[in-house]
Parts: C-alpha cells; structure tokens; sequence
C-alpha cells in the first residue's frame, strides 16, 4: 500500500476546510470568497477589484460579483482610487467590520479544530512547512 501524494493530501484538507466554512459561514449569510475578501479589506484598505482577486484566490470576474454582492449588503463601499481612475477601491463599512469579526470567529474554531491534534510546535513547523512549499513553487513558476 503506497502513501497518498503530499498534493492530494493538500488538496483534501483544502477540500474539506472549504466545505466546513461554507457550512460555517452559511448562517451569517456570507461564503468562503466573501470571508476572505472582507478580510483582506480588514487587512489592507482601499484594495482594488484585481487585488482582492488574487489575495483571495478567486479569478477577477469572480471577484466582481463578491464586491457586487457586498457593496449591495452594505459590508463594503467601493469609489474612484485616488491616482488611478479607472480603478475602484474597496473598504468596509462599519456593519463589514463586525461581519467579518464574526465570520473570524467562525474561522478560527475550524483552524483550532483541523489543528487539535498538534502541538504548539508541530504548527508551527507545519506552517513554516507549507510556507516554504508554497515559495518553491511560486518561484519556479515565475
């Protein structure tokens, strides 16, 4: 019997993490995409459509219907960038701010959960693991 390659085991815990904070999420009345997109407006103000695209791993049409639908329920509010006209930039909205406190919440209780199982240290080194992963990959695709 030989091991399950490391990137379908990736992919599994990926598949599974994802359906788990649909399933999370659904009561709140928000998705995965939409999640990570308010979380990055936390992180990072005025992002435009392409890069909260790419900081949540979704193409940009995808992303136009997120924007879309948060804006239409008040979590973030979209205008003109200042230098760049044709861009629009996204924050979030006070009502965002406490959507996305509470999605985190949901998040983090899933995380402890994948993670019950590891110590302190095992984490770590198997974020820094995973991080040096993704590095390698993404240097050589460049």
């Amino acid at each position: 019997m030989s091991a399950e390659p490391i990137g379908y085991v990736l992919k599994r815990v990926q598949s599974v993490l994802r359906a788990r904070m649909d399933a999370a999420l659904d009561p709140l009345g928000l998705t995965t995409p939409q999640y990570a997109a308010l979380s990055a407006l936390e992180a990072a103000p005025g992002l435009s459509n392409a890069e909260l695209a790419r900081r949540s791993f979704v193409t940009p049409q995808t992303m136009i219907r997120v924007l879309s639908t948060l804006e239409e329920r008040a979590l973030v509010v979209r205008a003109p960038h200042p230098i760049h006209r044709r861009v629009r930039s996204a924050t979030l909205t006070a009502k965002g701010r406490r959507a996305v406190d509470s999605c985190r919440a949901r998040a983090q209780a899933i995380e402890e959960e994948m993670l019950a199982d590891l110590n302190p240290r095992a984490r770590a080194r198997l974020r820094g693991l995973l991080v040096r992963c993704a590095e390698a990959l993404e240097r050589g695709g460049a």
